[in-house]
């Protein structure tokens, strides 16, 4: 695919290496970006979107759940900017949600993860997820695998030592 971005035409393309993303912020006009990043935090996706947010012709469409405090919870909230590497990037693009896809598994999928140790652990922690989501789950995990569970706060010391 060499040059494949000076070709002038409507294409699409997969971008292997960081040089060929970086090129697709040479290219001019709307273009959709599809990108794995989760809530806009790192890699290649924050140099498109402080290239691209500025942009009212530009659409970030967001698949999956957004975590608060990231960038992509921001964008979801009407952010009219955000600072990126830094920077104050305007927000004029148009933000849109796909909900309901997500990497991560749910509870049901997590309970029977859990279920397949042959020993509990002397202690679990939850490290992920909202509060309220968090809870829910450390309950559901105390009630059907009988372990003690406890939801990590951000700043917990916990000490792995035996």
């Amino acid at each position: 695919m060499e040059n494949w971005y000076e070709r002038s035409e409507e294409f699409s393309c997969v971008t292997r290496s960081k040089e060929e993303s970086k090129a697709i912020n040479r290219l001019e006009g709307p273009m959709i970006i599809i990108s794995a990043s989760g809530m806009a935090t790192g890699g290649r996706v924050v140099h498109h979107l402080k290239m691209r947010l500025a942009d009212p012709r530009t659409t970030v469409l967001q698949v999956g759940y957004q975590a608060a405090g990231t960038r992509g919870r921001s964008l979801q909230d009407g952010a009219k900017e955000i600072k990126i590497q830094g920077q104050l990037i305007p927000v004029h693009a148009r933000v849109e949600m796909i909900d309901g896809l997500s990497a991560h598994g749910d509870q049901k999928d997590i309970l029977r993860w859990l279920s397949g140790f042959k020993k509990p652990p002397r202690q679990t922690y939850l490290v992920h997820g909202e509060a309220e989501a968090a809870n829910t789950l450390a309950q559901v995990i105390q009630t059907q695998l009988g372990w003690p569970v406890k939801v990590a706060v951000d700043q917990d010391i916990i000490s792995l030592r035996s």
